[in-house]
């Protein structure tokens, strides 16, 4: 069974973060910057949320304000399911359904060590499943 440790191991985990008082343009100029969706919010180390493109579409845009006047803080996700990198892919897939969200921080002993994607989990089924292909396969093909 596929977890989020998995996950860790296939990817390059490499975390942009940002600070709360930063305004949101600049979160932005750095996720365009670094081609991603998301930006951990932290201050002296310490995780403080999510800033996510949704969060700024919703939150930004649909209410007519500029990004170069609101902060991080203003709109980053505070309240997102924490998982663990023992997590199984099924898990996270049915909280990020049961939750309409797209990102999910991963932490270990109550520190941050990385941040998974609806994307992620995607692509790990896909290669739990070309694997699983390969070895029915072989497996077949040891019998003809």
């Amino acid at each position: 069974m596929s977890t989020v440790a998995n996950i860790f191991q296939r990817k390059k985990q490499h975390l942009i973060t940002v600070l709360p008082d930063m305004m949101v343009v600049e979160a932005l100029q750095m996720m365009s910057d670094h081609n991603i969706g998301s930006v951990v919010v932290a201050e002296n180390g310490e995780y403080k949320g999510i800033m996510t493109e949704r969060d700024y579409a919703r939150k930004v845009i649909l209410k007519g304000k500029r990004s170069s006047d609101v902060k991080v803080s203003d709109i980053m996700s505070t309240d997102l399911p924490m998982v663990k990198p023992e997590d199984t892919i099924e898990f996270c897939m049915g909280v990020m359904s049961d939750k309409n969200i797209r990102y999910l921080p991963v932490f270990t002993a109550g520190k941050l060590t990385g941040v998974i994607s609806i994307l992620d989990l995607i692509d790990e089924t896909v290669v739990h499943q070309r694997e699983t292909i390969t070895h029915l396969r072989d497996y077949i093909a040891g019998y003809a």
